[in-house]
């Protein structure tokens, strides 16, 4: 999706990912051969909890890191053109 989001907005969206704290033993796994930037959430930030995040959430921040929306990816499965639209548009009108 970054590559779509770039295509079409370029410099106006990035996509990263927050692990969870504790869960540190993961990170090999969720970034062997890929090119998201990923960071580690520490009990001392927590950022889940401040952002109230539920497993698998895109939390969107807007252009001043408000909260834009969240989207859950195991209601909405990326594999399904409609849900991979419609998250698309939602980081797009974030950006705003």
């Amino acid at each position: 999706m970054q590559k779509q989001l770039d295509a079409e907005a370029p410099g106006a969206v990035a996509i990263l990912g927050v692990n969870e704290a504790g869960l540190e033993a993961s990170n090999d796994l969720m970034t062997n051969g890929r090119t998201l930037p990923w960071l580690q959430d520490q009990s001392s930030v927590n950022a889940w909890g401040a952002w109230q995040v539920e497993y698998r959430d895109v939390i969107v921040r807007d252009a001043e890191g408000r909260k834009a929306g969240v989207y859950n990816l195991t209601l909405h499965d990326l594999a399904q053109p409609a849900h991979f639209a419609a998250l698309k548009q939602l980081l797009l009108g974030a950006r705003r």
